[in-house]
């Protein structure tokens, strides 16, 4: 009888250490390194409190292919934010579920990690409180993080990705925020042709370079730095959007001074994110470049460097067509996943 109970007593204890086990292991979440590259600025202040781990990023990349997020199941974010677009589309508005039409044009995502800033007028300062705005978006998703989490939670697979991502396998508001962040982190556009001429590893055509020159003297004050965005709010006269709910940075501050002032975008990869304005209103770069030289709309909160200069920025048809071959060598083929 006693062999008997020291035999189930045995028995027990091996299978309820079985049963614990794969609690108890330990799954090895190493931490992304982010590389800053050379002249870039500092990464921003909150990536240190959610840094990119294996897993995290993992996660972060299904759940931003993950059309579930939106009311009818037809809408992700990778949706509108296509890496063969440098992460935007080529819509002038973004399109939501239903066909709806949105406020604004769906911006790029690259190195999200250096920025000060988060959409067009600058309304979010942390990358983890922006996934929820194209959610509850009437225009985007239509939906709320309580349905997403419904439809999601007993995957199987996000379930085992959470687990190993945040040690459990709860699905929470929180963790869907900071995973999709993670990855967004690592969205980092650093290997153009302009990035090797940088490194002496190649050469600008002449072409190229007369196009270098004319940014230098006529763009590099807002488009400066290696992100080419000095990350500042400009009112640069550009076509208006009438829908009423549009003010650009006047949103966010309530000062007028901010009135239909923008985040300047950077040039990175520019070639692949058609159309251009806060709302598509150029449908390609000589457009851009067109508008500026016939000039731009008066407004009190003009950019002064603009102002002054007569509303425009002169350029010959041949500065623009440097100018912009100069631009095309902002492209970095391995970031578009070419």
């Amino acid at each position: 009888m006693k062999k008997i109970i020291g035999f189930i007593l045995l028995f027990l204890f091996f299978t309820s250490c079985s049963s614990d086990g794969t609690d108890m292991i330990s799954i090895e979440n190493s931490e992304v390194t982010l590389i800053i590259p050379s002249g870039f600025p500092e990464l921003n202040a909150f990536v240190s409190q959610n840094k990119p781990t294996k897993y995290g990023v993992e996660l972060g990349e299904k759940l931003f292919s993950e059309k579930r997020f939106s009311a009818d199941n037809t809408i992700s974010c990778s949706t509108c934010h296509i890496q063969a677009n440098s992460f935007a589309d080529h819509n002038p508005q973004a399109i939501g579920i239903e066909g709806r039409v949105g406020l604004r044009n769906t911006p790029s995502l690259q190195n999200l990690a250096f920025l000060k800033f988060y959409n067009w007028d600058g309304s979010k300062l942390h990358l983890e409180n922006q996934p929820l705005v194209p959610i509850i978006t009437h225009e985007e998703m239509d939906s709320s993080i309580l349905e997403v989490i419904g439809k999601i939670k007993e995957d199987p697979t996000y379930k085992d990705l959470f687990k190993k991502a945040f040690g459990d396998g709860n699905v929470t508001p929180d963790r869907i925020y900071k995973s999709i962040a993670q990855f967004e982190y690592t969205l980092i556009s650093a290997n153009s042709k302009y990035d090797r001429v940088k490194r002496n590893e190649a050469s600008f055509t002449d072409d190229e370079m007369k196009g270098y020159q004319i940014f230098k003297d006529k763009c590099a004050s807002c488009h400066s730095g290696e992100l080419f965005t000095d990350q500042s709010f400009r009112n640069v006269g550009f076509p208006i959007n009438t829908n009423t709910n549009e003010a650009g940075r006047a949103r966010v501050t309530g000062l007028a001074t901010d009135y239909m002032s923008f985040r300047v975008p950077t040039l990175r990869n520019i070639e692949f994110t058609a159309p251009y304005g806060s709302f598509g209103q150029f449908a390609d770069l000589k457009s851009v470049l067109d508008y500026f030289d016939n000039g731009v709309l008066d407004s009190g909160n003009l950019d002064p460097t603009i102002k002054t200069n007569g509303r425009r920025i002169p350029l010959t048809d041949a500065e623009k067509a440097d100018l912009i071959v100069f631009m095309k060598t902002l492209n970095d083929e391995v970031f578009l996943g070419n």
